[in-house]
């Protein structure tokens, strides 16, 4: 920790010390990235909500323009991990309120695609350009080359957090 600075994290250590069997340096860490995430979270929800979105739009939106404004349904549900039936659901309203339409494809009129508006675009984008400031600003706290270290580190654990997801169960012995 650096000296004279203390976080919420650190008051959590303290209620804790003697009381729970943790290793102090791990319940830190993790404790530390589950609260910055609450704060990416409130920062999303804060923009989009500067804006009149929400997260539902956002996301489906945000997919949308990941490929390259145009996906069918099925592309949209896949990426989103929902039912046909909760991706209808939500095209409509999505449809409904002008950002995006569903068109015909002219090689086969059995498929839709589904197409991002310039609305939708501009409302995506004036959400994005927000959060993209506020992110920055909370990431900026760190100099340039403890953000390239701070992004190693994470990595590394994500590598070895997905590696370990990826494992079988070890069988008892």
């Amino acid at each position: 920790m650096l000296p004279g600075m203390e976080d919420s994290v650190d008051r959590h250590l303290a209620r804790w010390r003697g009381k729970a069997p943790f290793d102090e340096r791990v319940e830190a860490i993790v404790t530390r990235l589950q609260f910055l995430v609450k704060h990416i979270a409130h920062t999303k929800e804060a923009a989009l909500s500067e804006v009149g979105m929400q997260d539902f739009e956002f996301e489906t939106l945000h997919r949308l323009v990941a490929r390259g404004g145009t996906a069918t349904p099925s592309e949209l549900a896949a990426d989103l991990l929902l039912s046909p039936a909760g991706m209808t659901g939500r095209l409509d309203t999505l449809e409904r309120s002008g950002l995006v339409r569903r068109v015909r494809s002219t090689e086969d009129r059995r498929r839709v695609d589904v197409e991002i508006t310039t609305k939708g675009h501009d409302l995506w984008m004036e959400a994005m350009t927000i959060r993209v400031e506020v992110e920055a600003s909370m990431i900026n706290a760190l100099s340039p080359e403890d953000q390239v270290l701070l992004d190693g580190l994470l990595k590394q654990l994500l590598v070895n957090a997905e590696t370990l997801a990826d494992e079988p169960p070890s069988k008892p012995h």
